[in-house]
């Protein structure tokens, strides 16, 4: 239930962003007040339970994580749901998987299984389905499919970061410092325009649901489960984006472009999922 809540959360992201953007608020201002306010209250949080923070070389990279891990993320992610719409964002998002596996290759010298080509070659089909089919409201321009494409590179970080630093110190307190350092990024190329009270909502609502609690809620479920149950219940996040995209602004994903999407999740459950141990040596 709280992997099932991260990925509800998750999936709102796409349609505050698209509410704040109706209000006059850019995608990057939007990225910039996120991770300025869940910067706040990760923050805050570390420090009331005293958690131990990254020094020296840690702290740089954590440092480095926050620039392209919040800062490209969260505005490529905002851009991608400018350009596209809010499903379409979240779809490209699960192509997140198919980087994981190629970087593993390029920079941990990890080698491409069978499964590993299927996967990433599936990924690349699911996304030529959606930018073929497209659908109501949902705008896969080159541009839009840029963005998204670079937001699920950049999430794919969190992976590879996590797998490093989250066993070494307490989430909390690598989010209190990369999220400030991602706001800090985003500021010099930021336009901030004045906001009602409902702008501001909607902001604290993306800081407070989408960013803090969500990473809190799956945080919490790891403990109680495999990695790999949680990434699954977790995909279902494009699933809640593109009901809540077509309720709320009438978004649809053209039979082609839904086609696409399910080859995308689908590759990203099949990289998610453990590798076998076979007799006399390793999983393949």
């Amino acid at each position: 239930m709280l992997v099932l809540a991260a990925a509800f959360l998750w999936g709102l992201l796409g349609i505050f962003g698209k509410l704040s953007q109706a209000r006059g608020l850019s995608p990057l201002e939007i990225a910039f007040w996120r991770a300025t306010l869940g910067g706040g209250l990760y923050l805050a949080h570390a420090l009331l339970v005293r958690a131990r923070f990254p020094r020296g070389r840690d702290a740089a990279y954590t440092a480095l994580f926050g620039v392209a891990g919040v800062s490209v993320f969260y505005a490529a992610y905002q851009l991608a749901v400018r350009g596209g719409g809010a499903s379409l964002a979240s779809v490209l998002l699960y192509t997140a998987p198919a980087f994981v596996a190629l970087m593993g290759r390029l920079f941990l010298k990890e080698k491409l299984g069978v499964r590993e080509v299927v996967a990433v070659a599936g990924t690349l089909a699911g996304v030529s389905l959606i930018s073929l089919g497209g659908g109501q409201g949902v705008h896969p321009t080159a541009s839009a499919l840029g963005w998204g494409l670079l937001a699920g590179l950049t999430y794919s970080l969190y992976y590879l970061y996590g797998k490093l630093y989250f066993a070494r110190f307490a989430p909390v307190a690598l989010y209190a410092l990369a999220l400030p350092v991602g706001a800090a990024g985003l500021a010099p190329f930021t336009h901030f325009v004045h906001k009602d009270a409902a702008a501001w909502g909607l902001l604290l609502l993306i800081a407070v649901f989408s960013t803090y609690l969500a990473y809190l809620a799956y945080a919490a479920g790891l403990r109680w489960l495999p990695a790999t149950r949680a990434s699954v219940i977790a995909s279902l996040e494009p699933v809640v984006a593109a009901l809540l995209a077509a309720l709320v602004f009438g978004e649809r994903l053209s039979p082609l472009a839904v086609l696409g999407a399910a080859v995308v999740l689908g590759a990203a459950l099949l990289l998610s999922a453990p590798k076998t141990e076979r007799g006399g040596g390793g999983g393949q």
